[in-house]
This record gives C-alpha cells, sequence and structure tokens, in this order.
C-alpha cells in the first residue's frame, strides 16, 4: 500500500523515530545503501525556485541508486496546461514516486489522491515536512534527545512554523513561537499540535514576546520575515519584524550554548545577522546537510518499503 508523505500531523510517533534511526544509519555508512533504489525514478514538480530541496533530492536518489528527474514551472504548467488529477495519473505509469514543490497545498493533496504513487511535499504554503524533519532530526543529533529540550522558534508563523510545531509535538519536545500580532500561525495548527502535545508531553507556548522565547530555549530557530510569493511585504514586514531579528542582543537572553538554525535562504541583516549567522552557535549549515540524508530515509521507506 502506498504512503505519502504530505504533512508531519500524519505520520506517528514512531514513524519518526524510525526515519531518525534510518537517517543516522545512512549518514554513517552510505555505501551500504548505494543499490537501495536501483531501477527508482523520482519526479521533482517544482513551481517554485529550489536550491537544497532540489539538489538534495537529486543527489539522494543517485546515491541510492536511483535516478531522478526535475519538471520545471514551464514544462508542465501545472493545473493550466494540464490538471493535477491527469498529470498524476500520466507520471504513475513512469516513475516510482513524485515530490512536489509549490504554492497552494491543496495542490500537494490533490496529487496525493490521484497518483498511485508515493507523493512528497517539497514546499507548500502549509507545510514544509522534510525541512523539519531534516531539523528535529539535527537537534536530536547535537543535544542527544528532544526530551526536555526547547527549541524557540522567532518570527512569522509561516509553513516551516506549521511543520516545526507539529514535529514538536510528535516527538515530546517543547517549542516557543514568538511573532508579531496577526503573524501566528493558524490557530488550526496550533489546535492540533496541542491535542498531540496532551499526548507526547511536549510544552507549546505561543507568544509576542521573542526575549521571552528564547530564555528558556536550548535551541533558537528562524526564517525569513517574506515567504515566495510575500515579495511585495517586505517593506511592510521589515517594520513590523525589526525586533525578532535573532542577534547577539537577543540572544543574550539564551544560553551561551543555544544552538542557532535557519532553514534557508537566509536574509543577512534582517531576520539573522551575520554575527550570529557565521558564530560557533551556528547549526544552520548541518541542517541543510541533514536535507539529504532524512530525505534518503524518506525515500527508501515511501518508494522501497511501502510498497
Amino acid at each position: 500500500m502506498k504512503k505519502d508523505l504530505i504533512s508531519i500531523k500524519d505520520l506517528t510517533s514512531k514513524e519518526i523515530k524510525d526515519l531518525f534511526d534510518l537517517t543516522a544509519k545512512l549518514k554513517k555508512n552510505k555505501a551500504k545503501f548505494a543499490k537501495s533504489l536501483t531501477g527508482k525514478t523520482l519526479a521533482l514538480i517544482f513551481q517554485k525556485p529550489s536550491n537544497r530541496t532540489r539538489v538534495s533530492f537529486e543527489v539522494g536518489m543517485y546515491q541510492l541508486g536511483g535516478h531522478s528527474l526535475c519538471l520545471a514551472p514551464q514544462e508542465i504548467n501545472l493545473g493550466v496546461r494540464e490538471s493535477i488529477k491527469d498529470v498524476a495519473r500520466t507520471l504513475s505509469r513512469y516513475i516510482d514516486g513524485i515530490v512536489i514543490r509549490t504554492f497552494e497545498h491543496k495542490n500537494c493533496l490533490d496529487m496525493a489522491q490521484a497518483a498511485s504513487v508515493p507523493v512528497i511535499n517539497g514546499l507548500s504554503d502549509f507545510s514544509h515536512p522534510c525541512q523539519a524533519l531534516a531539523d528535529v532530526f539535527t537537534i536530536k543529533e547535537k543535544l542527544k534527545e528532544l526530551k526536555g529540550i526547547t527549541l524557540a522558534y522567532v518570527g512569522d508563523g509561516n509553513n516551516v512554523c506549521n511543520s516545526l510545531l507539529f514535529a514538536a509535538a510528535k516527538t515530546g519536545m517543547n517549542i516557543n513561537v514568538a511573532t508579531p500580532k496577526g503573524y501566528s500561525p493558524s490557530d488550526e495548527v496550533v489546535k492540533l499540535s496541542l491535542a498531540i502535545a496532551s499526548d507526547t508531553g511536549s510544552r507549546i507556548k505561543i507568544t509576542e514576546d521573542p526575549v521571552s522565547a528564547v530564555s528558556a530555549a536550548q535551541v533558537v530557530y528562524t526564517d525569513v520575515w517574506a515567504s515566495m510569493g510575500q515579495e511585495d511585504e517586505i517593506n511592510k514586514r521589515k517594520a513590523i519584524f525589526k525586533d525578532f531579528q535573532i542577534n547577539s542582543r537577543l540572544l543574550a537572553n539564551a544560553s551561551p550554548d543555544v544552538l542557532v538554525m535557519h532553514c534557508l535562504p537566509a536574509h543577512r541583516g534582517e531576520e539573522i545577522t551575520d554575527e550570529v549567522m557565521d558564530s560557533r552557535n551556528s547549526i544552520v549549515f548541518d541542517q541543510a546537510e541533514n536535507r539529504l540524508h532524512i530525505q534518503k530515509a524518506i525515500l527508501i521507506k515511501l518508494l522501497k518499503e511501502s510498497r
């Protein structure tokens, strides 16, 4: 039976643990898994620009013995030249899995519903599951545990924030989210995360005070203030978010050993300073590397083990 990865809320805590266990093995011994997906082909449908997502999936498939092909916006013109349903059904006859990086989350859901092969959300306006899984794996790798760890997310309550809320709740990690008024994560996401957290022991705090968010945190995380498709809001957001910048002044309220994360690309001098981004506390490029390893685990679980 095929399985998709559209949102972390759809994964069980055990499935996440199993993914992390496999990721650690893949990272430690690349050669052992070199033929895991021999003969498999992955289609990458990208409506948005990509660096880490495209490269990590393409390299991941190559390292696992498989093949990938990238379908740019002008090649498919998804939903305009051809319906999502027809694209999904056609590709399912050719390939073994689909990664879709798109604007509307509904596109991911429609693709998954119509495709007979596994579909992976490479980013949507609601969710970025591969990113958050790589992030939480990185935290576990650095701190050896997740229970009792507090992650502070400071910035826009966007798709990455949503996925981190789900990931923290599923793994029992605590999370403090600090956003300006009007930019908090959706009530639906917070409600669902709190319900999950009641079973796992995760503590979730939503605030408009970045100092309060980082003061008890072992990890501080940020993302761009305006996501792709929101570029016309950047000047307005710069004024609103100015007190939510990750800088040395804000981090003075956290532990001296606090870890700093950013999902990239970073707008240096806006949501994070050069001083912090390049400091000894930064693990930004460790989490970027781990996109490759976690996605290789996802590919094995979905393209090999679930069919």
